[in-house]
């Protein structure tokens, strides 16, 4: 297993006046822009211009795009653009393209009028999801390779930070513009503000790494294997060739590092955040049941709630940075259920207050704030450099698909069992979790670390 060296406190901080960790801040904003674009703004657009409620449904399949990125995400670690690599390297020519095409794509919907041109709406909304997707695989790639393990939990922390101010802008900043003008002038100003991750991918350099020789080595004895099977077709040959080393490789690499640890480490990604996916869905539905007002929610819950996640976060980076993953990753995975008892007691409450809700908001935030960086670094650290886009896209896709299935039945439990018990058992639900985190950072003292290639 992997571990970070431990630093002094004031390596622990000072890390976040680091050029690379500040424009992660940057590139952040640049991810979470366009997600509230195809969304939730876009469904308000469409609302008010009488769009049926039944279109506005389908609108959200262009979402489909986010998880399933991990399809294209070998073609973005192999495949070279031409001049744009040449020009700014592996992983800031990616970028760039896939800001190229978001701002593209919200020019051309703030350009067409949905009431008589939908299906061209909806095509550009599907260019801004794809192109939105392909950013995320080549940032989180340029995060991962671009600075040591030990700075990931403070990349993790701004990179939350920005993403979480793009939401603000994305969602409450649209509606305000549009309130002021309309929606294609919103969704216009919304196509400027990709400049900010434009200026960024330029000042930021692109990342210094030498790919793993014992990857490069295993691919290449595939390579020789079917050069030597003269049955097949020469593009045959090397069609296959690059297939098994950008698709099959990674899986290949992974097992090969973590052997009889593989299948731990994958189910705990895949239940890592179960226990906050599961609280999320029904969050919203609480609050109203039990008394509290949009604008009350809007302020604390939301607003207030960005702010304690950013504080959370910052605290998991320098935690990471100061102890190493696995302590903090255990602490944030103890955290992340225990905080859901504080649901269960705010739903006790007869009259919880604007008081309760915030104490509640800013244990949960915080301590999911600390949970995100620390996971984040982890989930990095699993990686090998010459497959970084196409095992983070596989992590990333695995670590919320268990949650998102288990969300589904929330619901029910709700009308079984009532409030209380729900967050009591989404607390519960995260104890397999903490018992993997234990016995994960147990084998990282035990074991080497791994050739990741760095």
């Amino acid at each position: 297993m992997t571990a970070t060296g431990e630093h002094g406190w004031r390596e622990a901080l000072v890390v976040y006046g680091r050029g690379r960790v500040l424009g992660m801040g940057f590139l952040g904003f640049s991810a979470g822009l366009p997600f509230l674009l195809v969304f939730s703004t876009l469904s308000a657009w469409l609302t008010e211009v009488d769009v049926s409620r039944a279109t506005i449904g389908f609108f959200s399949w262009v979402g489909i795009t986010y998880s399933i990125k991990f399809f294209w995400a070998p073609v973005i670690d192999r495949l070279p653009l031409p001049l744009l690599t040449r020009i700014f390297g592996r992983r800031r020519s990616w970028i760039l393209l896939a800001q190229v095409g978001l701002a593209a794509g919200l020019t051309g919907m703030a350009l067409t009028d949905p009431r008589t041109e939908l299906a061209t709406l909806a095509g550009f909304a599907l260019l801004v999801a794809f192109s939105s997707a392909t950013q995320d695989v080549s940032i989180d790639a340029w995060r991962i390779e671009a600075v040591p393990e030990e700075w990931q939990g403070a990349m993790a922390a701004t990179y939350q930070a920005g993403y979480r101010a793009a939401l603000l802008a994305a969602g409450a900043g649209a509606f305000y513009i549009a309130a002021a003008t309309d929606w294609p002038q919103t969704y216009l100003v919304m196509a400027m503000l990709v400049a900010v991750g434009m200026v960024t991918v330029l000042l930021v350099g692109e990342p210094d790494v030498e790919p793993s020789a014992s990857a490069a080595a295993r691919e290449q004895r595939v390579i020789d294997f079917l050069e030597r099977s003269d049955n097949l077709p020469g593009w045959l040959r090397d069609a296959g060739a690059w297939f098994i080393g950008a698709v099959v490789c990674p899986f290949v690499d992974f097992f090969a590092r973590y052997g009889r640890l593989a299948v731990a480490v994958l189910v705990f990604v895949a239940i890592f955040r179960i226990t906050d996916i599961t609280m999320g869905v029904m969050a919203n539905p609480f609050y109203l049941d039990i008394g509290y007002t949009k604008s009350e929610i809007a302020s604390v819950a939301k607003i207030f709630g960005i702010g304690m996640t950013i504080l959370g976060a910052a605290g998991g980076g320098a935690l990471v940075m100061r102890f190493g993953i696995m302590r903090p990753l255990l602490g944030g995975a103890i955290l992340a259920a225990a905080t859901n008892l504080a649901f269960a007691w705010l739903a006790t409450r007869s009259d919880p207050g604007l008081a309760g809700l915030a104490v509640t908001i800013s244990a949960d935030n915080l301590a999911g704030g600390m949970a995100g960086s620390a996971f984040i670094a982890y989930l990095s650290s699993l990686t090998n450099t010459r497959y970084t886009a196409t095992q983070y896209a596989l992590f990333s896709s695995l670590m919320t698909l268990p949650g998102k299935f288990v969300g589904g039945f929330s619901g029910v439990v709700v009308e079984a069992f009532g409030y209380a018990q729900f967050f009591i058992y989404t607390a519960i639900a995260g104890i397999p979790a903490i018992l993997l985190a234990w016995y994960l950072m147990r084998q990282a003292g035990a074991d080497a670390s791994p050739d990741n290639g760095t």
